[in-house]
């Protein structure tokens, strides 16, 4: 069964605006939802929140190295993983700025959420054509956790790139297939009778070279998404196969191979496999038992993962989401299966009226996508020893299920607002009043434990600011003493290196003064060729005790400075 479009009869009004043409209740409300996630996210950052650490000043020296034209890196330094865009999109900050700051560190990855949010936005609008689901959806990414606020904005590798690259792909792939050569410009629910823009060939093939580059460049940024990579990739491929044969397959292919050139150039240029370096930094080495792992997998990590814990920790009420999200995941993906073997497979037709509607089909095949992709991704970490070993940190990994939250929430809206009316009879009974309840409630707690999560990781940020201050009152004690080289732990130095902007330089030891991991080797070779490193630790660390028995056991070698929260040693 096809949709056209009807003629207007003669002496009739002209036509209403199309839906979404008026900015509306809605439209507003959507806008303030956006400005309070970017907003919360902003004060964020000028409180020094959420807490930086080693490996995101390791990106920023990066980006330094780059904004002065002394190196232009590929990976993450110290392994052949994880690329710099960070650092690149940091490095005109830097030089705009005139050095190296943690604020300018951070910017680049603000936008990246707020590009993000509008993605996900503008993805819910296509797969359902309801602007309050839409809302809802912003509402809830606008919210951030201790963990969600950390991977969206921390500039430490891969994480701040996720969602925004996933929902791209997803948002590509659904107008490239609504949009296809040879649909009539009611097939994509244009009610005016024009044709859409993605009907347009300038503007087709453009989108085809940018969901390429965009694999490609994910593909060396953070593999990550490559689920949401493949999940995309087959909708293509099931509703435009033969236009992949043409002009748009080689250009998506020749787009692809631009954005993941950074990694076959080095590729190339070294025999590394980066494959093999991503399997190995996975754990697949380390040993985990199959029951920590499938408590850390699919109970802890998509709990703290999504946003619904506290700081660090779960208390056992908010693990409810690892029993609704195998649930979700199987509603979502039943109700697209369905709609995509009993809807007539003509592409005919739009699944809702207004600009942003697409064909049952499309939207069916997305949300089976994401579904697909959130599962790959869910066995992907449980498999790994990391679910097992470090859950907590390691919930990390699962960045990239928000970008199938519209799709998992669909169903339980569309329950919440209109439940269940069955085939025959066409009116509700008891079983749809109480099902609408439990869509409404759980609707509800999914809001609220996010909300509390928010609020929780809100209270962290006066702790948060004051060691920061403690961490700055270090660089300038030590600038104070002339102290140029020194000796640390891995969480002290390149965070005192970026902190100084290299004005002190500090390379790596161990609990037992021994070397330890330095991704910069310079930093090294610089300090062990000065004549009186000074030593560094934090109050109370395993080194600091060390340190202090070096000293009661040979009195006089080394000099004590101490301030808030931290141990200056001094040789003689």
């Amino acid at each position: 069964m096809t949709v056209g479009v009807r003629e207007q009869p003669r002496g009739a009004d002209p036509p209403r605006p199309r839906p979404g043409t008026r900015l509306g209740l809605v439209g507003w409300l959507t806008g303030l939802a956006v400005l309070a996630g970017v907003g919360y996210r902003l004060w964020l950052l000028l409180h020094l929140a959420p807490p930086t650490n080693s490996d995101e000043a390791t990106m920023g020296l990066a980006a330094l190295h780059i904004a002065r034209g002394e190196g232009f890196p590929v990976w993450f330094y110290g392994q052949h993983y994880m690329g710099t865009l960070e650092a690149y999109l940091a490095a005109p900050v830097f030089a705009l700025a005139g050095g190296p700051s943690l604020l300018g560190l951070r910017l680049p990855t603000l936008a990246l959420y707020a590009l993000f949010l509008l993605l996900a936005w503008r993805l819910t609008l296509r797969l359902t054509g309801d602007r309050w689901f839409g809302l809802l959806m912003v509402a809830l990414l606008a919210l951030g956790s201790d963990r969600i606020v950390k991977n969206q904005l921390i500039a430490g590798g891969g994480y701040p790139e996720l969602n925004a690259a996933g929902a791209a792909l997803a948002l590509l792939a659904v107008d490239l297939a609504t949009g296809r050569p040879g649909r009539r410009s009611a097939d994509v629910g244009r009610p005016d009778g024009r044709t859409a823009d993605t009907g347009r060939p300038g503007r087709r093939l453009a989108r085809w070279a940018a969901w390429g580059f965009l694999a490609g460049l994910m593909l060396w940024v953070d593999p990550l998404v490559l689920p949401y990579v493949a999940a995309t990739g087959a909708v293509l491929v099931g509703f435009c196969r033969r236009e992949l044969w043409g002009a748009a397959g080689a250009l998506l292919g020749a787009a692809a191979v631009l954005g993941a050139a950074p990694l076959l150039l080095h590729s190339l240029l070294t025999g590394s496999n980066p494959l093999h370096a991503v399997l190995k930094a996975s754990g697949a080495n380390a040993s985990a038992g199959w029951p920590d792992r499938l408590h850390g997998g699919l109970v802890l990590s998509p709990a703290l993962g999504m946003g619904f814990c506290a700081p660090g920790q779960c208390a056992t009420w908010q693990l409810w989401w690892a029993l609704a999200l195998p649930l979700l995941l199987a509603i979502t993906a039943g109700t697209a299966w369905r709609v995509l073997r009993t809807s007539d497979p003509d592409p005919a037709g739009s699944a809702t009226v207004g600009p942003d509607a697409v064909s049952p089909r499309v939207a069916a095949a997305a949300r089976l996508a994401l579904v697909l992709a959130a599962v790959a991704t869910l066995g992907a970490y449980t498999v790994s020893s990391s679910s097992g070993l470090t859950p907590v940190e390691s919930s990390r990994y699962l960045s990239c299920l928000l970008v199938s939250l519209p799709a998992l929430l669909w169903p339980v809206w569309t329950v919440a607002r209109h439940g269940l009316r069955p085939a025959a009879t066409g009116r509700r009974g008891v079983g749809s009043t109480l099902t609408r309840s439990v869509a409404v409630v759980l609707l509800a707690a999914t809001l609220g434990t996010a909300a509390y999560a928010t609020w929780r990781a809100a209270e962290t940020v006066p702790a948060t600011r004051a060691a920061e201050a403690r961490h700055t009152e270090l660089v300038n004690t030590l600038r104070q003493l002339g102290v140029r080289h020194v000796r640390g732990g891995y969480w002290t130095c390149n965070r005192l290196t970026f902190a100084s902007a290299e004005q002190v330089v500090c390379a790596v030891v161990d609990d037992t003064l021994r070397p330890g991991f330095d991704r910069y080797p310079a930093y090294r070779r610089e300090v062990d060729s000065a004549s009186a490193p000074a030593w560094v630790a934090p109050a109370g660390s395993p080194l600091a005790e060390v340190l202090d028995e070096r000293q009661r056991v040979t009195p006089g070698s080394l000099d004590l400075v101490t301030i808030e929260g931290w141990r200056i040693y001094l040789p003689r």
